[in-house]
């Protein structure tokens, strides 16, 4: 039996987890699903248990959570204090962990529960502004209260300064400043190892104090909020990374200034030839360096994260032309109404969705519907908002507008998919939620035990022994472990055509069981072309009849003309003049070429002439159609000369890399907005698992949802603005290089050729990175293992031997080394 409940008291991914864990270990519970948004949670129970038993399990772990019936009672737990300046509302601020759920905020900065930045949701209201006073901005048209003149739509621009490019350009500042710090401490305290000797201009107590004053820049500008995250991290009793950076460093850094400040209290052992006791300054500031390299490279990602959102809304324009009262008025597009008429010019964006009531077009549909071919609409046909008019005029009465358009229903998901994504915990993040505690306890332990039974000075052996332990420990070893290996795994992609927007794609890419793939674009090229001429009259060559076709449809805007001129283009053909041009809505068009009486059109044109094919020739055209080709009958003075296919071929690297992928174990599934026998015909071909046809925007992005909710880990690739719902869904998006922007911001790997070989190249890589994770982190940790116990003086009763803080140093140096070196194999 399932039962539904919601749970107060969580307000992060990490209460999630604990209280599934709480309520899984509770007799009769079969499966717990927890969904944090909603603040509910599914059980599965073999046998019914008590809401008061699942009561008693939570409040184990103290009066924290509470579980109740939906409707009942909540027990309002109180909420962590927060900054004044943090509190939440109507903001447009909110943290990508979701640590609150949709708790907004009114400034931008650190999450005030796991310290993350903050980021902002974007908004598709346009803003009007002076071109002469820009600092005059108001949210509907009128004229500059400075100037006179009339406000224009603010354009945005990828360098208009945005909050992300600021927090970039803030932290590459800070980063540069570090370096600069850096370098020369690193240098001082590396002297005597590379053979350089600076005792001659200065003695090492006046070298100290310059690495102290070059040192704290870089503690106190550059690197400040890595200890207030670390610092956060503890009061909010989730141990990480933030953690370690925090002790280690800081312990350096302050270990240091009591060794210059207090050399003569230390043992003789922790001094140099000249008395001065070793410092570890470099060791402090070049951890943090790294750290903030780290942080700069995924500032740079975050900040295109909106990017996709910005590509969408980019497509919708900020004003409409509606008629009222039969006057034309040019407004803004947030004060179109219902049932208004609009009137579209040649080359316009459509403002809103709707229904044409006069005229008729050529619409290009592609950026919504992913179809390589303009779509023909006249009086009484839907269109979409965002989709482009061809070269006639047309109204229009709105339909959708606001919020419910289509593409505002796009831009939604592809929103709610990238802030509701679960964030990808990498490896040594998972160690480290074990390792940072029992690191600390071992610390505490051994400077206990040095400060109870250590020989005199006895604080002094405790205070160097809990220093050595948390030196030996710092992730310097551990923060490269993942990095290097992506770094260098993602020149290699690069080299190979697989761009990766962030190492999530690249630890989840190896784990994938379920391709989804569309079609137009991706399996196929994404543009129509010639398939074929076949004559069935003795007096028509083939060339000759694409001869004459391709001089009629040099004077049509029809969609598919474009693929027969250049067909014809392509075999030497040149189009002749055309006499008497006329079109027949939505059987063809005719004309005169040379004296011929040409006419091309589809089998209802034949009917106009009283024409009719051979059964042999009837069942040809009705194969090609059910292989996704369009078929043109072409007559010349009333008789069936021939007949024109036009088609999407597949590319020539589909059949074998998705025959690569399915031998490697993966579910190959296609979703396209194309008719089913086109869809059915390239899935035969392929060999596919599976296809879905007729789908929209957000029927594919609910199927990987669907996939993904049956346990398999989804990739997803795709050409189109119609994918980026889908693209941001998937456990990997994977867009193709020659498709739209949007898809390629909405996904995080990019083939820059387009081929399907692609994701076979990107799953290697994938494995191979993985591997190289996993060798590092044992690099990393087998050097803590060993000297961890060594630092906290295990064997000194036995062997009289302590681990002095620089040999400390020296093993993590080495376990970085190691970390480096085997990170460059894989080039």
């Amino acid at each position: 039996m399932k039962h539904t409940y919601k749970i107060s008291g969580m307000t992060c991914n990490g209460c999630r987890s604990h209280v599934e864990k709480m309520l899984k270990a509770v007799e009769g519970i079969s499966d717990v699903s927890v969904d944090l948004a909603n603040k509910e949670a599914v059980v599965q129970m073999e046998s019914h248990v008590p809401i008061e038993t699942l009561k008693e399990a939570l409040q184990k772990d103290g009066d924290r959570y509470d579980i109740h019936l939906p409707g009942s009672h909540e027990h309002h737990h109180p909420m962590p204090k927060i900054k004044k300046n943090d509190t939440g509302g109507s903001g447009k601020y909110y943290c990508p962990m979701l640590c609150e759920g949709d708790k907004k905020y009114d400034k931008p900065g650190d999450c005030p529960k796991c310290g993350m930045d903050l980021e902002k949701e974007e908004s598709s209201k346009t803003i009007y502004t002076c071109p002469m006073h820009p600092e005059v901005e108001q949210d509907h048209p009128g004229s500059c209260p400075k100037c006179g003149m009339d406000l224009e739509p603010k354009k945005a621009s990828a360098d208009d300064g945005s909050e992300e490019q600021k927090a970039y350009k803030k932290m590459l500042t800070k980063f540069w400043i570090s370096v600069a710090f850096t370098l020369p401490v690193l240098f001082i305290a590396m002297s005597e190892m590379i053979g350089v000797s600076l005792s001659g201009i200065a003695s090492e107590k006046t070298w100290g104090w310059v690495q102290f004053a070059l040192s704290t820049p870089v503690i106190f500008y550059s690197c400040w909020n890595f200890f207030v995250r670390g610092y956060k991290s503890i009061i909010n009793r989730s141990p990480n990374m933030w953690t370690l950076i925090t002790l280690g460093a800081g312990a350096a850094y302050l270990f240091s200034i009591f060794a210059l400040l207090f050399p003569d209290i230390f043992p003789d052992q922790f001094k140099s030839e000249g008395g001065a006791v070793h410092l570890y300054f470099e060791a402090a500031v070049v951890i943090l360096t790294l750290i903030l390299l780290g942080q700069l490279l995924e500032a740079k990602a975050r900040s295109q994260t909106n990017s996709a959102i910005k590509e969408l809304l980019n497509l919708v324009p900020p004003e409409a032309t509606v008629i009222r009262d039969g006057e034309e008025l040019t407004i803004p597009l947030e004060h179109v109404k219902l049932d208004d008429i609009i009137k579209i010019k040649p080359g316009e964006k459509i403002p809103v969705d709707g229904e044409i009531t006069e005229g008729k077009s050529s619409i290009d549909e592609s950026m919504i519907t992913g179809e390589p071919v303009p779509v023909e609409k006249s009086e009484g046909d839907n269109v979409i908002g965002g989709t482009i008019n061809g070269t006639s005029s047309f109204q229009m009465k709105a339909q959708k507008v606001g919020s419910d358009t289509l593409l505002s229903q796009i831009i939604e998901m592809v929103n709610k998919a990238s802030r509701t994504k679960a964030p990808i915990q990498n490896l040594a993040d998972k160690v480290s939620s074990y390792f940072v505690p029992i690191v600390v306890s071992i610390a505490i332990i051994a400077f206990a035990v040095w400060a109870i039974w250590g020989p005199d000075p006895k604080l002094v052996y405790a205070f160097t022994s809990a220093v050595t332990v948390l030196i030996i420990a710092c992730p310097c070893a551990l923060g490269l472990a993942t990095p290097m290996s992506i770094m260098v795994g993602t020149g290699k992609g690069a080299k190979q055509g697989i761009l990766v927007k962030d190492a999530r794609a690249i630890e989840e890419m190896h784990k994938v069981t379920t391709l989804v793939i569309d079609k137009t674009g991706t399996i196929t090229q994404g543009r129509p072309s010639l398939q074929d001429v076949q004559s069935i009259h003795e007096k028509y060559s083939a060339d000759a009849i694409l001869k004459n076709a391709a001089s009629l449809e040099s004077s049509s805007e029809h969609p598919l003309a474009h693929a027969i001129v250049e067909g014809a283009e392509n075999k030497g053909l040149k189009p002749q003049k055309v006499d008497d041009f006329n079109s027949i809505t939505g059987k063809g068009i005719t004309g005169k070429v040379d004296g011929l009486q040409i006419a091309i059109g589809n089998k209802k044109l034949l009917e106009e002439f009283d024409l009719t094919l051979d059964q042999e020739h009837d069942e040809d055209v009705k194969q090609r159609q059910l292989e996704g080709q369009t078929v043109m009958f072409v007559v010349i003075d009333k008789e069936v000369a021939g007949f024109i296919s036009v088609a999407d071929p597949i590319k020539e690297s589909s059949a074998d890399a998705i025959k690569h992928l399915q031998d490697q174990g993966l579910e190959v599934i296609m979703l396209t907005g194309d008719n089913k026998n086109t869809a059915k015909a390239v899935a035969d071909k392929l060999g596919l698992d599976g296809y879905v046809a007729d789908l929209l925007p957000e029927n594919k992005y609910e199927k990987v949802k669907a996939l993904q909710e049956e346990g398999k880990i989804v990739a997803m690739a795709g050409d189109g603005i119609n994918d980026a719902p889908a693209l941001a869904q998937a456990n990997v998006g994977i867009a193709m290089g020659t498709g739209t922007d949007v898809a390629i911001e909405s996904a995080s790997l990019t083939l820059v050729k387009g081929e399907l070989d692609g994701i076979v190249r990107a799953r290697k890589l994938s494995t191979d990175v993985m591997r190289n994770i996993k060798q590092n982190l044992f690099f990393a940790f087998v050097y803590n293992m060993l000297g961890v116990p060594i630092a906290a003086g295990v064997l000194f009763p036995v062997f009289g031997l302590l681990l002095s803080p620089m040999l400390a140093a020296a093993a993590m140096s080495l376990s970085s080394v190691s970390v480096i070196g085997n990170s460059l194999r894989l080039r």
